[in-house]
């Protein structure tokens, strides 16, 4: 068990062009989301597909992969690792973020 860490993979959907940040000490920054897909039947029979979204964020080398090449709708497969942080909105209300940090981006389809 000691081999265990923190990793994900997903294999998914952009929901929009990825944002892409220029930070002053040079860095790149992107973030975009996936969604996946899951599919079942329901006690009636009847295919039901359920919906997720997931926070991705992408430095650097991947950064720039992903600002030259990611579109929406585009299939990609992410790994990475999740990462959760908390901020403080304008109104002073503390939200909570769960990201995941992509080490590795591969695109898929056409």
């Amino acid at each position: 068990m000691s081999t265990l860490r923190n990793k994900v993979q997903l294999i998914g959907n952009l929901g929009n062009d990825p944002e892409i940040i220029n930070l002053e000490s040079g860095k790149k920054l992107a973030k975009f989301s996936i969604a996946t897909n899951e599919s079942y039947k329901n006690a009636k029979g009847e295919k039901v597909t359920d919906t997720q979204w997931h926070n991705v964020v992408a430095w650097g080398t991947t950064a720039k992969i992903a600002e030259s090449y990611l579109t929406k709708g585009k299939e990609v497969a992410v790994e990475g690792k999740l990462t959760s942080r908390s901020y403080e909105t304008k109104d002073g209300d503390k939200r909570y973020i769960t990201e995941i940090v992509c080490s590795e981006l591969m695109m898929l389809g056409k």
